[in-house]
């Protein structure tokens, strides 16, 4: 499996997204400048977090019209798992691949430190090696987490099992429905606010954010008929 970490001017978690793929897959990845245009040669593409063209506009709507989010739409279209995480996710709903928009946190503060999730959908390929309701413990660190959607949508998530993961307990930004992650009705992309690639090893704090990359390789795996490694 070749991963792809997408870099938008601004990116400055696309060093800790690489390192996870190295330290969890070992498995090929490579830095893609924003300005590529052909993903073909990528079997999974990681949007990570930072602060994307300086925020200006709103976080992640110029990043979302930038030349690779066309190759990024078609990756989606032919099934290829992709995964933004904090920017990432707001870069996504940005570019209408998943459905909301994410606003300024409720208490106007920016907020970082490790929040506990709830698994709220372990049938997908980016949380297989979770087990439905499970809590784990994974970073967040940002000032535009506040997830926002009207009714209708909410409605539609819920019955399409679309909500992956909820804040347990506290909700740290006013996230509607206490919404920290969602994947696309395919179930191909996903976007989370919390950092799983900065909970991979127990030095860190927590290691149970590893599981979300090697979900995506066993799914990955299985679709492929891939050998697993000895």
């Amino acid at each position: 499996m070749k991963c792809a970490v997408i870099v938008f001017p601004g990116s400055n978690c696309d060093i800790d997204m690489y390192k996870a793929v190295e330290d969890c897959l070992e498995q090929p990845v490579e830095y893609v400048w924003y300005t590529q245009t052909d993903l073909d040669a990528y079997d999974c593409i990681l949007l990570p977090g930072g602060f994307s063209y300086g925020d200006y506009l709103r976080p992640g709507a110029m990043a979302g019209m930038a030349p690779v989010m066309e190759a990024i739409k078609k990756a989606a279209q032919d099934g290829k798992l992709i995964m933004g995480i904090c920017n990432g996710f707001q870069v996504l709903t940005e570019a209408r691949l998943l459905p909301g928009a994410l606003r300024r946190n409720q208490s106007l503060k920016f907020r970082c430190g490790i929040v506990p999730l709830r698994v709220e959908n372990a049938d997908t390929a980016f949380t297989s090696e979770y087990e439905a309701g499970e809590v784990i413990q994974i970073p967040i660190a940002h000032g535009d987490g506040n997830y926002f959607c009207d009714e209708a949508a909410l409605a539609e998530m819920k019955a399409n099992r679309q909500i992956v993961f909820r804040y347990e307990g506290n909700n740290p930004n006013g996230s509607v429905d206490a919404i920290a992650g969602i994947i696309n009705k395919e179930g191909n992309v996903l976007g989370m606010m919390p950092h799983p690639e900065r909970a991979i090893h127990k030095w860190l704090g927590s290691e149970d954010g590893k599981r979300m990359f090697t979900s995506i390789l066993s799914n990955w795996r299985e679709k492929h008929g891939a050998a697993q490694r000895a």
